[in-house]
């Protein structure tokens, strides 16, 4: 076994209101910095072990599946790293 850090980012769907990402563009506008769009997101890093990389993937994709995103509002991308 090897062990992996998996990165799960999680981020609302497009059309899906994101009210923390709107007041921080508000307030970063108010600051002075011009800004096209901006969105929030959760990042887990995960360490695990596993047989290999696909393996780990395969495992964080799950946790992704099960807790960490609601498949009805949420997109979210994995990345695995050998630790």
């Amino acid at each position: 076994m090897t062990a992996y850090t998996a990165t799960v980012t999680v981020r609302l769907k497009g059309g899906v209101l994101d009210p923390e990402a709107e007041t921080t563009k508000q307030a970063l506008e108010r600051l002075g910095f011009e800004l096209e769009d901006l969105r929030s997101a959760d990042r887990f890093e995960v360490d695990l072990e596993a047989d290999d990389a696909g393996a780990a993937e395969a495992q964080a994709t799950e946790m992704a599946d099960r807790l960490l995103a609601n498949p009805t509002i949420h997109d979210y991308d994995v990345e695995v790293t050998e630790a």
